[in-house]
């Protein structure tokens, strides 16, 4: 289950051929511009061409991730704040139409106010737009993020506190970053590192609530609390933790991200390619068939 976050220039379904073309098992899009507040509202034909494409390429694992404007923290009243609803409940009814699963997220910054504060501020923005949201199926998953300044996300604790908070916590998942991982201080630098990484993700939050790993190298070191994307091997997560996480058991079915830069190599190959072919090598016992 490897796939990538790749682009829907020109339509969502070119994400799809794409994929396809890359020989990937799922695949991760954006449903909307990610820099605008602004939505156009998906046309009957771009949603045809999409499942359209859905059974022609065969690609069936597909991940959506929301916008990075969206603020689920952002303090009551603050014009931020109503926006990030809104657009936060157009990206889960969007999916809807798609019949795209997983939505994911980041929880939100707060800005200063304290975590504990943010943490609720989240809690109740998710209750209102799960009211709004009434009978979709589309499950929001919470990324672990690196904490970079008041960014909240970056314990598993911190996801657990808001999947217990809300009304309707059937609704919320998680989504594993190794890369964020990394940066906010857990231990992605060996085998036995990562295996105890899992097992705190395991006794906070259950890995049964993962149902996306992005599998990302850090350009910085552990610790860090800083988000920079590496290609794999080329960073700070060793490759054994990699490998820790692509054959757990728990994780086999999960779909595995790729969200490096995309760039060809300097002998002209795809990165995304490269980077699935050192992945897919992680793997023990037999291999994908072609």
């Amino acid at each position: 289950m490897f796939g990538s976050h790749l682009s829907i220039s020109g339509g969502l379904h070119n994400a799809l051929l794409d994929a396809q073309k890359l020989d990937m098992d799922c695949v991760q899009v954006f449903t909307k511009n990610q820099r605008q507040w602004q939505v156009k509202p998906l046309a009957q034909d771009e949603i045809d061409a999409w499942f359209t494409h859905r059974k022609e390429t065969g690609i069936k694992s597909v991940v959506s991730h929301d916008s990075y404007l969206i603020n689920l923290a952002s303090p009551p009243g603050a014009d931020n704040r109503a926006k990030s609803i809104a657009l936060f409940r157009e990206e889960i009814e969007r999916c809807e139409a798609l019949k795209i699963p997983y939505l994911v997220t980041h929880p939100g910054s707060h800005l200063g106010e304290g975590e504990e504060e943010g943490l609720n501020r989240i809690i109740a923005a998710l209750d209102e737009v799960h009211d709004a949201t009434a009978g979709c199926k589309t499950v929001t998953l919470l990324e672990i993020t690196a904490g970079q300044g008041t960014n909240l996300g970056y314990r598993f604790e911190h996801l657990q506190h808001i999947i217990q908070g809300v009304r309707e916590p059937e609704r919320l998942a998680v989504c594993l970053d190794t890369a964020h991982l990394l940066a906010a201080g857990y231990d992605l630098t060996s085998k036995a590192g990562a295996k105890a990484v899992l097992d705190k993700c395991d006794a906070v939050v259950g890995l049964d609530a993962v149902r996306c790993v992005h599998m990302n190298d850090s350009k910085v070191a552990r610790g860090s609390r800083v988000d920079r994307h590496e290609h794999i091997g080329l960073g700070h997560v060793a490759l054994d933790a990699f490998a820790v996480i692509v054959n757990d058991a728990k994780l086999k079915r999960v779909p595995k991200i790729l969200e490096t830069a995309k760039e060809d190599t300097p002998q002209g190959k795809p990165w995304d390619a490269v980077n699935l072919e050192v992945l897919r090598g992680l793997v023990k016992g037999p291999k994908r068939k072609k």
